[in-house]
């Protein structure tokens, strides 16, 4: 509902967030020259802030004027989304392995100063819209050049283990990424096993997307080596400019899991935006992404998990919109995005259809 989203223009909410950036920053005063809301982010709310400084600390990184984003949970959330104090513990991981990301600056977990939860990072300038990304050859550069920088740059995210992240970043060891739970039988399992749970508590039946979840519980791959997967790793959640990648976006749905998943979600044909000929995330070819990929993580792509994890990947993705549709029809959040989403599960089922018959076919192919 409207009224529960943040209210960044109330002059009382902005002299708390003055006076919490002001003790964070360590500056003499701080100035706010400008707050709107960001476009997109359907699961959280983003607000653009512009902040000017003065007598900031001489070991400060910030300059006299910065451009940030406010990131708050939103009113209502869908399942396995990590709140804002996991998500920022996310970011400073991945940045500490490398990966091209906002840098975090601060987290406020006192939910009486906005009301929820929230951090800030820098602002990074680009375009995250896919639908532009995918039709507008200005935005991104090159494009076997931009898939490629992805494959490098899931391979970085990849690289993160539950072994290695004490190393990476060492603060963040134990408690602080706790929230990260180990695959309790192999990764596919556990996510048909999810989607089943939240299928069955849903007033009306879906049977094509039971039958999916039948089909990938019966071809789940062996449980292989498990690393950080992003999990909405996708056109739509990376930013680009003229000249290529500036950022990778939105880490609330990382966990530990299969690396083929992130191939799969990227590629799936749901997130082409229309482009569905380009079949690596609607900007090119799979070859420059798998290229990248293999070659920054040593790590061979197999075409025929990729595909199961297509598979899930329309699944996962027609339960969550029906998720989003259900926070428009019963959670009082009305939304017409929200109310459009919940349409979509059709046209997805229809894929899990053709994909299922792909694999069954070369499954015979293979078999004679």
């Amino acid at each position: 509902m409207a009224a529960d989203r943040l209210r960044l223009d109330d002059p009382a909410a902005q002299e708390r967030l003055v006076r919490l950036i002001r003790a964070a920053s360590g500056a003499i005063s701080v100035r706010l020259l400008g707050v709107a809301p960001l476009r997109g982010g359907a699961i959280q709310e983003n607000w653009a802030i512009d902040v000017e400084f003065s007598g900031l600390p001489s070991s400060s990184s910030l300059a006299e004027r910065e451009a940030l984003v406010l990131r708050a949970d939103a009113p209502s959330r869908v399942a396995v989304s990590h709140g804002r104090a996991e998500e920022f513990a996310l970011l400073q991981l991945a940045r500490a392995a490398g990966v091209t990301v906002p840098e975090p600056l601060w987290l406020c977990t006192d939910g009486t100063l906005l009301g929820r939860p929230f951090y800030i990072m820098r602002r990074v300038p680009g375009t995250a819209a896919g639908h532009r990304i995918v039709r507008d050859p200005s935005l991104g550069g090159p494009r076997e050049a931009l898939a490629e920088r992805l494959g490098v740059e899931l391979a970085r995210i990849h690289a993160i283990t539950p072994d290695s992240a004490t190393a990476l970043a060492p603060g963040l060891a134990g408690n602080r990424l706790g929230f990260l739970e180990m695959p309790r039988q192999s990764p596919a399992l556990d996510q048909v096993a999810r989607h089943r749970r939240y299928l069955d508590a849903m007033a009306e039946p879906h049977p094509v997307l039971e039958w999916g979840l039948r089909w990938l519980e019966l071809n789940a791959p062996p449980a292989r080596e498990i690393v950080l997967v992003h999990q909405d790793f996708r056109t739509g959640n990376y930013l680009v400019d003229a000249n290529g990648l500036t950022a990778i976006l939105d880490w609330e749905f990382c966990a530990w899991g299969d690396p083929m998943a992130d191939i799969g979600w990227f590629c799936a044909k749901c997130w082409r935006f229309g482009a569905v000929d380009k079949e690596a995330g609607g900007i090119a070819a799979r070859t420059p992404f798998y290229r990248g990929y293999e070659a920054a993580s040593g790590r061979r792509i197999d075409p025929a998990a990729v595909h199961y994890w297509e598979v899930m990947a329309h699944v996962r993705w027609a339960v969550i919109a029906l998720q989003q549709a259900d926070r428009h029809l019963s959670k009082g959040e009305a939304s017409l995005e929200l109310a459009l989403t919940g349409r979509i599960p059709p046209e997805l089922e229809w894929e899990i259809l053709d994909l299922v018959e792909a694999a069954e076919e070369r499954r015979k192919r293979w078999a004679g």
